[in-house]
């Protein structure tokens, strides 16, 4: 330790004038080991600078570097740990505290010792030692008056003094005055010693000469000693006069005092007396307007509103510490409860009339409306009301329990009011849906059943019933054959009474009317009534729910219509709950009826899903816009699951009787019913759903639908016997690529193009089978040179073969000339006229593509005489343009 000691002290503290007086070697407590040193310096020159200096090893090398330094005149406390075990560990308090373990017990002693002897000595503040053994202490604290800091290194620093200029010039004088001093020290310390006692001589004979100076001076003191005696006397006179005036001088002192702190007193009585009296004072009008004033008259709501308003800001100000206590206060409150108590009855009393007087008023209105489809208009009431939303406020904010009678009481006479208007409402709607009100009736109570349509094995097709179910089209879609159709038009038309479509038309149309106008009366009748409840009993400011309107399950999709009927409503967590659950309880027939008036339409036609459908979507989503969480959104999206439930029977009842259609042995097929029932619900459909919100919904119905028609056209042409497969196929899906092209429906453009192919296969089938027929031996023949030729026969060779050979070739020939293919064109042309359906006009599509198929056969066989009997000079009997003049003199001869 001694050798790092003058190594620091010499790199370190020699360069910066300090010297170095104690060390201890330390790490930081509870963090890995840094070793580093704690030094205490103080400064060579004056006045003298003590510090504590960390020193720490630097990491580039051996050498030491200086780290940080602390005055010592900043340390507060010096904290040992413990003053009886030996602890390594020490605190050092200077701007914040800095935790240290020594290394030796010992080393921190030391230390603390040597911090303790530089306080004593050089600092005027006393630093605390914290847990520092006494012992320790004693052994540094000095002995005697003149006795200095003691200790190995101190001792130094206090022995060794440098020697200023004017000592060291009067040195080199005394040297120079005896030059033996270098030579002979003895010599010249002998003559200092005899110098030094001649000049204590002359100290002492100076004092002796002085003596008589001094007698003189001690005379002078005691002749000041007494005058100062003298005065202290006087001023103790003087002082015992002044006590009696000091006295009374407090006394007053004290009398002003009592007198202000009276003063504040008054002061502060008075402001609260002006406090009580501003604040707490209700005007004897504002008395008068809450005891007797005119609930009936708009002035005299005006004059209960501003009383009330009054009344409430004095039953709520904020009184000061010590107020509740004033016997007056307690009377003025209770004053005001009284007031408030017979004022909130008096005022619930009447708006429970007026609520009553509402329900009469009303009521008597209704048969104004009975023959008209519209409801009355709740405005004027609403209006009369609104003059008392601002006292409805008051009392909710002060008496709550009345606020919630009254909204009960509300809801209850306004949910029987508007179920009475709502239900004659709905009975006019039906009554002009089905023209009597027998009808509707038997309509609205009729179990709602799905009656399959009956089939007539005897019919070509055995559908006697619209495959939607209509009952104002039963008479429309009995499809019978071509012939049938023309010669039973007239008597269908003659049970109709009128054009079935026109009928189906006109009565679409007036339902469509008539629920539009429905929806457009049930929305604004329950925005107005939503708007007034919103701002007549204020729901929009107050936050805490009555506990008794929250004893239902939760609003949702399944609960709603349970909750409609049964009256109870659900739990409140907002405002806009409150608010719904209040229309719910009013307005809960809403929903029955509508979804009544939706099964009345869908009976009279089911159809009419696809108008209620689209109706529907745009009120939804309309109300939506507005407020998605409104009872208006709610109960229309309730009503709007019903409709598409219906929409999507509608389509598979359609779906269905595709499947059920039979067909008749004995007449030809034509086009299927269910093909042109399509036809009229694609059209009726695109008219309806134009520019709707609901597309999808149609897409996906369409794309059923195809795929149901696709299906069942090809099961009818299998089962069909009276007229082949192809024919079937052909005309009926050439129908269904007409209706597709003209009615460009965007999600069947697939089908379109499916339908357009299989158009053209079954065409071409058909084309093909049937010209087998008329020069079938023809055909049989070249079909045989073909097979020939496919075995490896070479086609020249094939004329040697003795069945393929000229002769025989020359006699088939011969069995087909122009006026025997005449014939037999004629027949097949006959034929395929007793095969196709007057309805799509295919004959001369067919028979011009049969004439180029024909032409295609014939410049076969042509090529084949040529390559297989070259030479021959075999030809067939009659030529292209023979085929051509057949062709067309038959075509106009029928």
């Amino acid at each position: 330790m001694t050798a790092i000691k003058h190594a620091l002290q010499r790199d370190i503290f020699t360069p910066s004038d300090e010297r170095l007086l104690s060390i201890v070697n330390v790490c930081k407590a509870g963090k890995k080991k840094k070793n580093c040193f704690l030094c205490a310096t103080v400064t060579t020159e004056r006045p003298v600078q003590v510090k504590v200096v960390k020193v720490k090893k630097s990491d580039k090398g051996d050498f030491y570097k200086r780290q940080i330094a602390w005055a010592l005149r900043d340390l507060a406390v010096v904290d040992a740990k413990d003053a009886i075990k030996e602890n390594p560990e020490f605190d050092l308090h200077f701007e914040k505290i800095y935790k240290w373990v020594a290394s030796s017990t010992a080393e921190k002693n030391a230390f603390i010792s040597c911090i303790w002897k530089l306080n004593q000595r050089y600092l005027r503040k006393k630093i605390d030692f914290v847990n520092v053994s006494s012992q320790l202490l004693e052994e540094s604290v000095p002995s005697g008056e003149n006795q200095s800091v003691t200790g190995g290194d101190e001792e130094a620093v206090d022995e060794y003094q440098e020697l200023n200029a004017r000592e060291e010039q009067d040195i080199e004088i005394m040297m120079e005055g005896c030059e033996c001093a270098i030579s002979n020290a003895e010599a010249f310390a002998e003559k200092l010693s005899r110098e030094l006692q001649v000049l204590d001589g002359a100290n002492i004979q100076s004092i002796m000469a002085s003596e008589k100076q001094v007698n003189t001076l001690m005379q002078l003191l005691d002749e000041a000693l007494k005058e100062v005696d003298q005065i202290e006397l006087k001023l103790s006179s003087y002082e015992e006069m002044l006590q009696s005036v000091k006295e009374q001088m407090d006394q007053i002192s004290e009398s002003n005092h009592l007198i202000h702190l009276s003063n504040t007193n008054n002061v502060k009585l008075l402001s609260e007396i002006e406090f009580l009296v501003n604040h707490m004072d209700l005007a004897k009008g504002h008395i008068k307007a809450l005891q007797e004033g005119d609930l009936a008259s708009s002035r005299g709501i005006e004059a209960c509103t501003n009383a009330a308003d009054a009344l409430l800001q004095c039953m709520n100000v904020a009184l000061r510490p010590g107020h509740d206590m004033l016997l007056a206060v307690k009377q003025q409150q209770q004053r005001f409860s009284d007031l408030r108590e017979h004022f909130a009855r008096r005022l619930a009393s009447h708006l429970n009339n007026v609520f009553v007087q509402q329900g009469h008023d009303q009521s008597s209105t209704l048969a104004q409306h009975s023959a008209e489809l519209t409801l009355p208009n709740h405005h004027p009431f609403h209006r009369d009301l609104l003059r008392y939303a601002k006292l409805m406020e008051w009392l909710k904010s002060t008496d709550y329990g009345k606020y919630e009678g009254l909204t009960k009481n509300y809801m209850d006479y306004l949910s029987r009011l508007y179920e009475r208007e709502i239900k004659d409402f709905f009975e006019v709607a039906k009554i002009k849906m089905t023209g009597t009100t027998k009808e509707s009736k038997k309509f609205a109570t009729l179990p709602r059943k799905e009656s399959a349509v009956k089939q007539d094995p005897e019919s070509l097709h055995g559908s006697s019933g619209k495959l939607t179910g209509s009952t104002s089209s039963l008479n429309k879609l009995s499809v019978q054959s071509s012939g049938n159709r023309r010669s039973q038009s007239s008597s269908l038309l003659d049970m109709g009474n009128m054009s079935a479509s026109d009928l189906d038309v006109a009565d679409r149309t007036k339902f469509d009317k008539i629920f539009e106008q429905v929806l457009s009366e049930l929305e604004p009748l329950c925005l107005a009534e939503q708007d007034f409840i919103s701002k007549f009993f204020k729901l929009q400011q107050h936050q805490n729910m009555s506990a008794s309107m929250t004893e239902a399950e939760d609003v949702d999709g399944g609960s709603l219509s349970r909750q409609h009927s049964s009256g109870t409503l659900p739990p409140v967590s907002s405002e806009k709950d409150m608010i719904r659950q209040m229309m719910i309880k009013i307005f809960r027939c809403i929903e029955p009826e509508l979804n009544n008036l939706i099964a009345l339409g869908d009976k009279i036609d089911s159809f009419n899903s696809l108008y209620m459908l689209v109706k529907m979507s745009h009120h939804v989503w309309t109300a939506q816009n507005v407020d998605p969480a409104s009872f208006l959104s709610t109960t229309l999206g309730n009503v709007l699951v019903t409709v598409k439930r219906n929409f999507d029977k509608c389509i598979s009842n359609q779906i269905r009787q595709m499947e059920e259609v039979k067909i008749s042995k004995k007449s030809k097929v034509g086009i299927l019913p269910f093909v042109a029932e399509f036809e009229e619900f694609a059209g009726l459909a695109e008219s309806i759903f134009k520019n709707a919100e609901r597309r999808g919904d149609l897409d996906k119905a369409y794309t059923k639908l195809i795929r149901g028609v696709f299906v069942n056209v090809e099961k009818v042409a299998n089962e069909s016997q009276k007229t082949p497969r192809d024919v079937v196929m052909m005309e009926n899906f050439h129908h269904i690529f007409a209706t597709l092209s003209r009615l460009k429906i965007s999600c069947l453009e697939a089908e379109k193009k499916e339908a357009k192919q299989k158009y053209t296969d079954h065409l071409q089938s058909y084309v093909i089978y049937s010209l087998g027929q008329p020069l079938e031996k023809l055909n049989h023949f070249f079909e045989g040179v073909e097979a020939r030729v496919a075995q490896g026969i070479r086609e020249e060779e094939v004329s040697y073969q003795l069945a393929f050979n000229k002769q025989e070739l020359r006699k088939v020939i011969k069995e087909y000339p122009g006026k025997e293919v005449k014939k037999g064109l004629d027949n097949l042309y006959k034929k395929v006229d007793k095969h196709l359906c007057d309805e799509e006009n295919l004959l001369q599509v067919v028979w011009h593509s049969m004439q180029d198929e024909f032409i295609r056969q014939y410049k076969h066989f042509e090529g084949l005489i040529a390559r297989c009997y070259p030479g021959s000079g075999v030809t067939m009997e009659f030529t292209i343009q023979d085929i051509l003049d057949y062709c067309s003199s038959i075509a106009q001869s029928h």
